[in-house]
């Protein structure tokens, strides 16, 4: 399939710039991918979409202060984008800086701190810090918002943008599908009888990077870290035997699960649907054609055209009902990307792997 298969027009306005006034009270477009048929909702009504026998999985990992500041001993400025943390004291990031970055120029940052270049990988720079990295991003860091809002962070974001359950430091961006739970909606889901249960997949800066092939197959995703615990292995089996569905909150969830199962099954001979645990990088690109093993819906917002997850979200319900979907949504104007509206999605028959 084509880039240009996955464009679609959508209105500057309806990208959304600031979060709705409550965590909950943001629309939800919920699609059959059945049928092809959608009804407009609202999130607070995602308990009624549910049975008691599901098992929602959430992305636990925490956005960090990803975007730091330093000076050259030239005096020309620096800034470091985190990709991921590799140790205690190494670094991937994105570096901008006037004539580049020399290996071994040391970089200076506030309160002593330092760090410098000691290689490359691709486009990313590999950074030793000269003490723990995390805690100096978490202490001089500013939240790194996505490129399509266009303002500056605000003391509101540091607590908006990141999840009520957010736990393991280590994200550039949030897991946005999240960004719509909070308290009063975990009350109904849990009198409703739904239980949940965490993977931590480390959003990466990459997760913005578009897609510049045109033939999609030649794409090479970006790596992220993800985890996928036992407890979560066990409530994924749990559910099954009641006949529950896995619900994953996220692309990031889908991404997690679906390459633990993958693994899963190149490493024995097992059924399709079970998981083991797994930790580890994922590069895992989901398209058209393939075949969920873990996931049986999906909670996500809208995505950007010709992105990595619209792709991922039409490989789940099929292209052209998720466009149908896409163009109901801008004509009712549904508030676009991280800080917008959601989506419930059920598999086409032909998503699936048989169980």
């Amino acid at each position: 399939m084509q880039r240009t298969d996955f464009h679609f027009d959508l209105p500057q306005d309806l990208i959304a710039q600031r979060p709705s006034d409550a965590r909950s009270s943001s629309r939800l477009l919920a699609l059959d991918g059945l049928t092809g048929s959608y009804e407009d909702r609202q999130f607070r009504d995602l308990p009624s979409l549910l049975r008691p026998e599901d098992l929602l999985v959430l992305n636990d990992t925490r956005v960090i202060p990803a975007r730091l500041f330093g000076i050259k001993d030239s005096g020309g400025r620096v800034e470091i984008l985190l990709e991921r943390a590799l140790s205690a004291n190494t670094v991937l990031a994105q570096v901008r800086a006037s004539k580049g970055l020399r290996a071994d120029y040391a970089v200076h940052l506030p309160d002593g701190h330092s760090l410098r270049m000691v290689g490359r990988e691709a486009d990313l720079y590999l950074l030793e810090f000269s003490g723990d990295a995390l805690p100096i991003f978490e202490k001089y860091g500013e939240i790194p918002l996505p490129p399509y809002i266009e303002r500056a962070a605000d003391g509101a974001d540091g607590e908006r943008y990141q999840t009520v359950f957010a736990r393991v430091p280590g994200a550039v961006a949030a897991p946005t599908a999240g960004l719509h739970f909070d308290a009063p909606l975990f009350e109904a889901l849990a009198a409703r009888g739904v239980k949940h249960s965490f993977v931590t997949l480390h959003v990466g800066a990459g997760t913005f990077a578009p897609v510049r092939t045109d033939d999609i197959a030649a794409h090479v995703m970006h790596a992220e870290y993800v985890e996928v615990p036992q407890r979560t292995c066990d409530a994924i089996a749990a559910a099954r035997v009641l006949g529950g569905r896995v619900i994953a909150v996220g692309t990031t969830v889908v991404r997690g699960l679906e390459t633990a199962a993958l693994e899963r099954e190149a490493a024995a001979d097992a059924a399709p649907s079970s998981i083991e645990p797994y930790r580890g990088l994922t590069r895992i690109f989901i398209t058209p054609g393939h075949r969920f093993r873990a996931v049986d819906a999906i909670v996500t917002n809208f995505h950007l055209p010709e992105s990595t997850l619209l792709m991922l979200c039409a490989a789940f319900v099929g292209r052209d009902a998720l466009f149908a979907a896409y163009r109901h949504a801008v004509q009712a104007r549904y508030r676009f990307f991280s800080y917008g509206d959601a989506m419930f999605l059920t598999p086409a028959a032909t998503a699936r792997v048989h169980r």
